[in-house]
C-alpha cells in the first residue's frame, strides 16, 4: 500500500494520495476509507477502482498539523492497515491496529 502527501504553498491543507495496490485490491469489488477524518463513516469515502490493474486510489484533503487514524474498508467486511502509515495504533477497543498519518 501506499501514501503520498503534497503540501500546498497556497491553503493550509495537504492533499493525500491513498492506494491499494492491485495484489491486495484486485478481489475485491469495493474499496471505502475510513477514520477519524471522516467519523469512522464507512460509506462516505469510496476509493476508485482502476480497471486496468484492480488497485484503488483516493485523494482526500486534510488539514495541517494534525494526526488521523484510520483503515481501508474491502467490501464492507475486510478491514486493512496502512504498511506505509507514519505509525499503528492500538484502537481504543484494545483488539486491532489503526494507522496514523502525521499532517
Amino acid at each position: 500500500m501506499a501514501i503520498s502527501k503534497k503540501y500546498l504553498k497556497t491553503k493550509p491543507i495537504c492533499k493525500v494520495s491513498f492506494t491499494i495496490p492491485a495484489e491486495l485490491g484486485a478481489n475485491y469489488k469495493r474499496a471505502n476509507l475510513v477514520g477519524t477524518f471522516n467519523n469512522w463513516n464507512e460509506k462516505s469515502l469510496k476509493m476508485k477502482k482502476l480497471v486496468k490493474d484492480g488497485s484503488f486510489s483516493l485523494v482526500v484533503d486534510l488539514e495541517l498539523d494534525k494526526e488521523y487514524e484510520f483503515k481501508y474498508l474491502l467490501d464492507g467486511k475486510v478491514w486493512l492497515t496502512e504498511k506505509d502509515a507514519d505509525k499503528q495504533v492500538t484502537t481504543h477497543f484494545g483488539d486491532s491496529q489503526n494507522s496514523v498519518i502525521k499532517i
